[in-house]
């Protein structure tokens, strides 16, 4: 048994069932056995491969757009460039490489890291220490000024509470203790008097407040400060119900309540409530586009192809294998199940790869 699990059970024990959302902060974020706090978790020798993680080619576009977006603000003198959960500083360290070839980008942005784990966090400081970034353990101190904000798979990771339709009503869904002792998925006895939403016995209601709570911070700042924010995920575009909680270990999925503090938690994200909660803390929505789209709105082809016209064999069937990777299609896939979001301030103009504008060429 892990050490969080016994944590966990004892807990329990003491003081009840758990929330979702509870249990999901534990797992994560624990200070002494949280998922996120001990490890490395990325790449082939961790749990999971994120995107910037698969080819340069991903952050690389995510700069130009970050760029792009900048010139859209004015080209402010000074802005925070903030990146929420910023993994090994891979996406940042490919940002700041391609945005080179943009006059005045490098010399107004500092670099703002929103990271609460310090394993990560020392290997941010290894990737980018030219970058001389500013840490944060929360966004309202990240957030000054006129900013450009990137949270590539940022959102999933935020705690949510979880709602079962039963004959008599919504009940939440807690993590409490079976006969033996060992977690186990549980309804709370009372019924949710306040939820109206209609659905058939069996249905689950997700509910991310953090997530919901964090798109209406950086909606309200870029209202009144100006600047974009660009959120990319897994979820769906439209909202509905669905139990979409999971475990993630050594590339497998496994059992959320297997082992907790040592794989990954995450959940799908209801991009449809996200825009809302953007436009209604008052910022402009622009998408959401699926990954797939956005990436080739940006130039992900033509980028592909230059890269591979310098590379040799070996290097061009990578370029191939991780082009198809980032666009493919299908629900499971990367290019249609992931989604990317942009919110900014109500006056900016489009922005690239949600109109169909492409980004400018890189050599």
């Amino acid at each position: 048994m892990s050490a969080l699990k016994a944590e966990l059970t004892r807990l329990i024990a003491a003081e009840g069932p758990l929330p979702i959302s509870r249990f999901m902060a534990l797992a994560l974020g624990h200070p002494r056995h949280g998922y996120y706090i001990t490890r490395d978790p990325f790449g082939q020798e961790g749990d999971f491969t994120t995107a910037p993680e698969i080819s340069q080619m991903f952050g690389e576009l995510i700069g130009l757009w970050a760029a792009h977006a900048w010139q859209a603000m004015g080209a402010p003198a000074r802005f925070r460039l903030i990146e929420l959960g910023p993994g090994r500083g891979t996406l940042m360290a490919d940002l700041l490489r391609a945005t080179r070839i943009v006059p005045g980008f490098r010399e107004a942005a500092s670099v703002h890291l929103v990271e609460t784990s310090p394993t990560l966090r020392a290997s941010q400081a290894a990737s980018l220490h030219a970058a001389d970034p500013a840490w944060h353990d929360s966004l309202g101190s990240a957030l000054d000024g006129p900013v450009v904000v990137i949270g590539n798979e940022f959102l999933d990771a935020l705690p949510l509470d979880q709602f079962v339709m039963t004959q008599q009503g919504w009940r939440e869904r807690l993590v409490g203790l079976d006969a033996a002792g060992g977690l186990t998925f549980g309804l709370a006895p009372a019924v949710e008097d306040g939820f109206k939403l209609r659905a058939q016995a069996g249905s689950v209601f997700e509910q991310p407040a953090a997530a919901l709570a964090v798109t209406a911070e950086v909606a309200r700042h870029l209202a009144s400060a100006g600047g974009a924010a660009l959120f990319i995920d897994y979820g769906s575009a439209r909202s509905g119900f669905g139990d979409t909680l999971q475990a993630v270990k050594r590339h497998a999925f496994v059992d959320p309540l297997a082992e907790p503090g040592e794989a990954d938690l995450t959940v799908h994200v209801d991009f449809e409530r996200i825009g809302q909660a953007g436009l209604q803390a008052g910022a402009a929505l622009h998408g959401p586009s699926t990954q797939r789209d956005f990436l080739l709105a940006l130039g992900l082809a033509d980028r592909a192809q230059r890269l591979s016209q310098k590379a040799g064999p070996a290097q061009r069937d990578g370029i191939s294998q991780a082009f198809d990777r980032l666009t493919a299609t299908g629900a499971t896939e990367m290019g249609e199940l992931f989604k990317a979001i942009a919110l900014t301030h109500p006056a900016m103009p489009p922005l690239p790869g949600f109109d169909l504008h492409r980004l400018p060429e890189r050599g």
